[in-house]
């Protein structure tokens, strides 16, 4: 088991039952997947940049990116409808545990002039939404192969029923919130 599952199971799950008094163990939030996100604009000229995108993103998430596509034309933007314009990555259980805990202990505090990140991006139903600028911060990336800079988003889905909880589960899971 990974150091996050035992914290969890250890610490996390006492302090919950506590602070919202659950009557059963089946209402504690926990963590149910995590999605990282890379938008390729660029890629409707140059179809080789979304190669290397895939190959960036599933080195970060450790499992191979599937590419998204348009779901519709937008004729301003040049995108025609099943156009590749992006690449996603959906991690659960343990290589979730892990990314998770590679993005609050390594990657995070990596970040220049670092103060915490926002408490207020969480989505209402417990979510939390969080975007890198750049994927160079992660330790797996190459800095000299990578063909531009590109941002990524970071959905952290939870089972929480509210901001409150889904904030309380990830405060206590170690995630940097500025006060």
């Amino acid at each position: 088991m990974s150091t996050l599952k035992d914290l969890y199971a250890g610490e996390v799950v006492p302090a919950l039952q506590k602070r919202f008094n659950y009557k059963s163990s089946m209402q504690l939030p926990k963590l149910q997947h995590i999605t990282l996100n890379m938008g390729v604009g660029e890629a409707v000229e140059t179809p080789k940049l979304l190669d290397s995108a895939v190959e960036e993103l599933s080195l970060i998430a450790g499992q191979r990116a599937m590419i998204t596509r348009a779901k519709k034309s937008i004729a301003n933007f040049k995108i025609r409808d099943g156009m590749a314009i992006g690449c996603k990555v959906t991690l659960r259980r343990n290589q979730m545990y892990e990314f998770y805990n590679k993005l609050v202990n390594v990657v995070l505090p990596q970040l220049r002039d670092f103060r915490g990140i926002s408490p207020n991006s969480f989505d209402g139903r417990g979510n939390y939404s969080l975007g890198l600028q750049e994927q160079v911060i992660f330790p797996e990336i190459n800095y000299d192969k990578i063909s531009a800079v590109r941002g990524l988003n970071v959905s952290i889905v939870t089972t929480a029923t509210t901001d409150e909880e889904g904030r309380e589960l990830l405060r206590l899971m170690g995630m940097p919130f500025r006060d």
